[in-house]
């Protein structure tokens, strides 16, 4: 009885054991597959990759219980050296067999892994920054930083605050100088120049880095871009704040991979880094990344609360995506060989991975949302479409906006229902720029270097209305007066900030003093410079703020009664005159049976012929006064330019060129005419005619103008950004009528100047000049009336005749009687009277 009780007892017991014996077994039939993990353990973001890795095994095996492969990961610390990054792939791929490597967390251990990859043929993925040195080795795959998006990004940021020079600072190294191929590309795709690049060693002392900010001062643009690792932008943007250049009129705007060095108990670094702006890469909110988020925070603040404070980073959740897509590449190839596994070929010391190619293939196939938002790999690389645009305030960052690759700078990340955007900077929220100030930097200054603007000034002899200087030997300072200084001061004063400049004369030519220029022996000329292209090779011109063109003035004789015959010699005017009282003639001898204009009076019909003759006048007296002869000298101002100009353009005869310097010169020149040793007419540019006019109102006028020329500017070094600003303020002074006025302040009358808007009619003759048009018009008028009185008188005393003689003839009898009352009673009378 006992031994049946145990019987009965213990074989449960046997049927229990039997079962939990038995699930290891089924657990341990699914195929190991091994993958070794390379970081630098002794770092902060070694940790959180790790840890990012092993709760995308545990979460993707917890998902999928039934799948019949299973990651192993075996981890080795590279202690941030590339060296022993390489010998631990060599190990892990000597002892464990790994499939795949997770690792690569920097740029020169990615350079070593990149080529064992290549060699073992097993895929490794990599943590650093995507670089197109790598697309050669496909087993190596880069799911780090997107940069040359991100630089992109940067560069339409820089685009819509409509900024076009830059300073960039770079950390001096492999991968820096490799990303500033990246960064210039991006640039000039927006032309955008780099006015100053600064290249900083990591082991720079704080008096290196002093002195390389000391150089960018002398540069006049004020937007910094930042491109450095944790350990020197620290250092770095620390003496740039001792320097005084994080302040108000100053943009930093720093990368992704330098925005990492935040961390709220860095005060000394927020400080650094207030009103910065920034991009980082876009991690789309989700239900799934908050519930991460809440477990890293559970997990990691109790063992180490300064990880947890800083975050895991958008770097841990594309290590997590990777994982996932790792273990769902694994499975696919794991199920599809089934038994035969995955393994190596041995060729001498250096295994190769037989599956790897498979394995890597499956990679790049795979395709989910994860954590970091869409994942796929595109020519062996994860791609970036959108960046978040963050503003350093106080202790955090401030998302003002976004960049996407298809909107460009937007405020929202799907602004519009058509998905059509203007990259412009109106569509981010405020931004607080260094010093705490709202305002938008303008991006440049010329007060960096603590320097004036050295602007030369040519010295004139002639023309003092335009640019006059006068040189005080008591006090040894020049005043420099005239329409164009007055047009520069006030363009420049107008800026929204203080420029610094003093005027140097120069006398030379005009072309040596662009070339002084382009020198950089001058920042800037002002002065009458004419806008030429061959002079635009060499400096950048302002918008022209005078008018454009030249012009023809010539003598006028207004005492002359019979200037309107002039155009036409006296055979011509005879001949004319005949042809059109014939035409009229004829005209009439056709028209007047038919046309009711030809079948009025003789009045009416004689003025409708003589209108013909009025138009023939009228179309001679405004033709344009020509040169009467091509024999005539042509006067022009003085310089090998103008003279190139007329002899090119205006197709004239050099030797009948005669050149003048002054409006005194033109006056005597004019006067004295050509055929006394002067000129027939004084080809010039419109500013300078406005004087000579201002002077002699009455007696020369402009008689055409050609817009061959295009005025005025100021001329200023390649790529100054003073260039647009001035445009844009000589453009205000012109709609705002202060170009006008200050003309009419130096070239005080205008009498004789022809309206602009007419430049190729005649100058408007007065009465004095028309006099004897009026007389031979009054005459024929005159004329014409009395052949009318005379027709009148005429017709009717012939009627009053030929009534009398009828009356006569019927003898006074009956028939007398009767006439009465067949003629009209008035003319019966007066027949009566006479009889």
């Amino acid at each position: 009885m006992d031994i049946t009780r145990n019987k009965k007892v213990t074989l449960p017991f046997i049927v229990l054991f039997s079962l939990l014996t038995q699930l290891p077994a089924q657990s341990n039939s699914a195929n190991e597959i091994q993958v070794g993990v390379i970081l630098d353990m002794g770092s902060w973001l070694g940790k959180t990759l790790h840890s990012c890795i092993t709760l995308a095994i545990s979460d993707f095996y917890a998902r999928n219980s039934g799948y019949k492969t299973r990651i192993a990961l075996h981890t080795r610390d590279s202690k941030g050296d590339p060296m022993h990054a390489l010998s631990a792939a060599i190990d892990l791929l000597d002892k464990y067999k790994v499939q795949a490597i997770i690792g690569a967390q920097t740029f020169p251990e990615a350079k070593f892994l990149a080529v064992y990859s290549n060699k073992s043929k097993v895929p490794v993925f990599s943590f650093t920054s995507s670089h197109s040195s790598f697309t050669q080795h496909p087993y190596f795959v880069q799911i780090g930083q997107d940069e040359p998006t991100q630089f992109k990004a940067i560069a339409s940021l820089v685009e819509s605050f409509k900024w076009r020079n830059v300073i960039f600072i770079y950390e001096d190294t492999d991968h820096g100088r490799d990303i500033l191929t990246y960064m210039v590309e991006s640039f000039l795709e927006k032309d955008i120049q780099i006015a100053y690049t600064s290249a900083i060693s990591l082991s720079a002392s704080d008096a290196q880095i002093l002195e390389e900010l000391s150089k960018s001062m002398t540069v006049q643009t004020t937007v910094f871009v930042v491109h450095m690792s944790l350990s020197l932008a620290s250092r770095f943007l620390l003496n740039a704040r001792r320097l005084g250049l994080v302040s108000k009129g100053y943009t930093w705007i720093l990368t992704d991979k330098t925005l990492k060095i935040l961390h709220p108990r860095d005060v000394e670094i927020f400080k650094s880094l207030q009103g910065a702006i920034g991009v980082k890469s876009y991690v789309p909110q989700s239900l799934k990344l908050l519930k991460f988020n809440l477990r890293w925070r559970k997990k990691h603040y109790s063992r180490d609360s300064n990880m947890e404070m800083r975050g895991f980073r958008v770097l841990g959740l594309l290590a997590y995506d990777a994982t996932w897509a790792l273990a769902n590449a694994v499975e696919r190839i794991g199920v599809r060989v089934q038994g035969r596994g995955l393994n190596f070929t041995g060729l001498g010391n250096f295994r190769v991975s037989r599956s790897g190619k498979a394995l890597l293939s499956e990679i790049s196939r795979v395709r989910f949302k994860g954590l970091s938002g869409e994942y796929q790999l595109t020519n062996g690389k994860v791609i970036t479409n959108a960046f978040e645009i963050v503003n350093v305030i106080k202790k955090r960052e401030r998302r003002v906006g976004f960049w996407t690759s298809t909107n460009g700078v937007v405020k929202e990340i799907y602004p519009s229902s058509n998905g059509i955007h203007t990259s412009t900077s109106s569509d981010l929220d405020k931004i607080m720029w260094p010093g705490m100030s709202e305002i938008t930097p303008k991006g440049w200054s010329m007060r960096m270097s603590g320097k004036k603007l050295r602007i030369a000034v040519p010295k004139k002899l002639h023309f003092k209305e335009l640019v006059n200087m006068d040189y005080d030997n008591q006090t040894n300072k020049v005043t420099v007066t005239g329409f164009c200084m007055d047009v520069f001061r006030a363009a420049i004063e107008a800026l929204p900030y203080e420029v610094d400049y003093e005027f140097i004369p120069f006398l030379g030519h005009y072309d040596d003093l662009i070339y002084q220029v382009y020198l950089k022996n001058y920042d800037a000329a002002v002065g009458d410079i004419t806008i030429v292209a061959n002079r635009s090779l060499y400096v950048d011109f302002t918008l022209s703020y005078t008018d454009i063109g030249v012009g023809t003035i010539a003598r006028i004789n207004k005492k002359d009664m019979w200037i309107f015959l002039k155009p036409l010699d006296a055979d011509l005017w005879l001949s004319s005159l005949a042809f059109f009282l014939l035409m009229g003639f004829v005209v009439w001898l056709i028209e007047h049976p038919s046309n009711s204009e030809f079948q009025g009076s003789s009045a009416q019909q004689i003025a409708t012929i003589f209108c013909y003759t009025a138009t023939l006048a009228s179309l001679l007296t405004v033709q344009q006064i020509q040169l009467t002869t091509k024999g005539d000298f042509i006067g022009y101002h003085g310089g090998p330019l103008f003279h190139g100009f007329i002899v090119n353009n205006l197709n004239f005869m050099d030797n009948k060129l005669k050149p003048y310097v002054s409006p005194e010169e033109y006056a005597d020149a004019l006067s004295r005419g050509s055929k006394n040793g002067g000129a027939g007419a004084i080809i010039d540019e419109i500013p300078y005619i406005k004087i000579f006019l201002a002077k002699y109102p009455n007696d020369y006028a402009m008689i055409t103008s050609q817009p061959t020329t295009t005025g005025f500017g100021f001329a200023f070094r390649k790529g100054s950004p003073l260039v647009p600003e001035m445009s844009r303020e000589i453009a205000k002074l012109r709609e705002e009528g202060k170009l006008k006025m200050m003309e009419e302040k130096w070239f005080k009358s205008e009498s004789s100047l022809l309206n602009q808007d007419s430049a190729t009619k005649p100058k408007t003759l007065d009465l004095d000049n028309f006099r004897g048009l009026f007389v031979i018009a009054g005459l024929s008028t005159t004329l014409a009336l009395v052949v009318l009185l005379i027709n009148y008188l005429l017709r009717q005393n012939l009627r009053l005749l030929l009534n009398y003689c009828i009356f006569r003839l019927l003898g006074g009898g009956r028939l007398a009687f009767m006439a009465r009352y067949v003629f009209p009673r008035n003319n019966v009378h007066v027949i009566q009277e006479i009889s």
